[in-house]
C-alpha cells in the first residue's frame, strides 16, 4: 500500500539458473552486429526482437539503450484476427551458430518466472483479502509474458558526458501476470519510499508486476518518493526486483501502488549496465468496459480504510506518472491499447508496420504541445 517496489527472492529458481541468464544476456550483446541486425525487431509486426542504441523513446526522450525483446511464443496470428494479435508471434532468436544455448536457456527461464509471477499476485490476492483467483480472469491459458535483456552504455561510450543524455529509460511505471503446486517460500523486503510524484508518460497498461533481474553491479535504477526525490534501487545478490504495475493499482483501485521508477546510464569508465526485466502479461482480449466496471470485485472497505490512511500520512496522492482504465478512448480493449503504446515507443517499427497507428500518435502529440503552448500562452 505504501510502495510499489520489494525485493524478492526464494523464489524457486536456482542461483545456477540465475547465473545462466545473466551469462548468457550479457553474452548476446557480444555477438557480431550482423547477427544482431538479422533479428531486428522492425524485421516483424510482433515488436519482439533487437533493438539498437537509442531507438526506443520514453516520455518523448530517447532512451540510450540496446536490448532484446522476447516472449513466451505463440504461433503466427490468422488473417481474420484482431490486428493486435500481431503481439503474439515468435520470438526472433539469435542463430544458435552464435549463442547454442540461448533459445532454451530464455524459454525455461519465461516459463518459470510467469509461474511465479501467477503465484506471486495469487498473494497479493490474498493480501488484500480477495480470493486468491482474483486477477485470474484477466490471465489467458497461454498468457503471453514478456521479457527484455537490457544493455546501457556509460555516458562516456555514448559521448554524453556533461549534456545531460543519461536517460537510459525515462520515468515511467510498469505497465504491458505457478502452477498451484508451486509454492516456493517468497521472502521480500520493501523500500524506504513514499507514493511518487506525477510524470508526463506512462508505458502499457497490460503488466500487473515485473520482475528485474539485475545483471551487473551498478547502480541506476531509481524510484521516485513523495518529495519527488529519487532514491537508488542497488542491486542485491540473489534479488529480484519486483514492480508493482498499473494494470494491479486500477484493477485494486489504487490500493496497490504502481511506483515511478527511471534508468540512469553509467557514469563515464564505469562500463556498461545489464538487466534482465520479466514483464507479467494480461489477456490482450480484456475490455476497458469491464476492468472499469467489474474487474476483480470490491476490496474490502477496511482494507480500502488503510491505504487512505497511508495517502493521509503521507500529505495526500502527489503522483507524477498518473494511470487510470479509461472508457471512450482510442481503444477498447487492452490489446489495443498496447499495440498503440509500442508504436509510440518504436516508431520505426510503427513506420514499417503501422502507419496509419504512427500517424494517429504523432497528431495526438501535436495537439498536446499546441495546448501546452496555448496554456502556457
Amino acid at each position: 500500500m505504501e510502495v510499489g517496489f520489494l525485493y524478492l527472492r526464494n523464489v524457486g529458481i536456482s542461483d545456477e539458473l540465475f547465473k545462466r541468464v545473466i551469462e548468457d544476456g550479457r553474452a548476446f550483446f557480444d555477438i557480431p552486429e550482423e547477427e544482431k541486425l538479422k533479428i531486428e525487431m522492425k524485421n516483424a509486426p510482433s515488436f519482439l526482437g533487437y533493438s539498437r542504441l537509442s531507438a526506443e523513446v520514453t516520455a518523448g526522450a530517447i532512451d540510450h539503450r540496446e536490448q532484446i525483446d522476447l516472449s513466451t511464443e505463440h504461433p503466427l496470428p490468422g488473417p481474420d484476427a484482431p490486428r493486435y494479435y500481431n503481439l503474439l508471434a515468435p520470438n526472433q532468436w539469435p542463430s544458435p551458430a552464435v549463442l547454442p544455448n540461448f533459445r532454451p536457456l530464455f524459454t525455461e527461464y519465461m516459463k518459470r518466472m510467469g509461474e511465479i509471477s501467477i503465484h506471486f499476485t495469487s498473494l497479493i490476492a490474498e493480501a488484500i483479502e480477495l480470493p486468491s483467483g482474483a486477477f485470474n480472469k484477466y490471465f489467458d491459458a497461454d498468457q503471453q509474458h514478456k521479457l527484455k535483456i537490457v544493455k546501457y552504455p556509460d555516458v562516456g561510450v555514448l559521448g554524453a558526458e556533461g549534456k545531460g543524455g543519461n536517460q537510459g529509460v525515462g520515468p515511467h511505471k510498469d505497465s504491458s501476470v505457478l502452477p498451484s503446486s508451486f509454492t516456493p517460500q517468497i521472502s521480500f523486503r520493501c523500500l524506504s519510499l513514499s507514493i511518487p510524484r506525477k510524470d508526463t508518460d506512462t508505458k502499457s497498461p497490460t503488466v500487473l508486476s515485473s520482475y528485474l533481474l539485475q545483471a551487473s553491479h551498478h547502480r541506476g535504477l531509481q524510484v521516485q518518493n513523495m518529495r519527488g526525490d529519487w532514491i537508488d534501487c542497488p542491486p542485491i545478490e540473489g534479488t529480484l526486483v519486483v514492480a508493482i504495475g498499473q494494470g494491479l493499482e486500477a484493477l485494486t483501485r489504487g490500493v496497490c501502488a504502481s511506483t515511478t521508477h527511471r534508468v540512469l546510464s553509467p557514469a563515464a569508465g564505469r562500463g556498461a549496465r545489464f538487466s534482465i526485466p520479466f514483464f507479467q502479461g494480461v489477456s490482450g482480449d480484456a475490455d476497458f468496459g469491464d476492468l472499469e466496471r467489474v474487474g476483480v470485485g470490491e476490496v474490502p472497505g477496511h482494507v480500502r480504510e488503510q491505504r487512505r490512511r497511508v495517502l493521509e500520512r503521507n500529505g495526500g496522492r502527489l503522483d507524477d506518472v498518473e494511470f487510470t482504465f479509461r472508457d471512450g478512448g482510442v481503444a477498447r480493449t487492452l490489446g489495443e491499447a498496447t499495440l498503440r503504446n509500442r508504436v509510440k515507443s518504436h516508431p520505426d517499427v510503427g513506420e514499417r508496420w503501422y502507419p496509419d497507428i504512427l500517424a494517429s500518435v504523432r497528431e495526438e502529440r501535436a495537439r498536446l504541445r499546441e495546448g501546452q503552448g496555448g496554456a502556457a500562452g
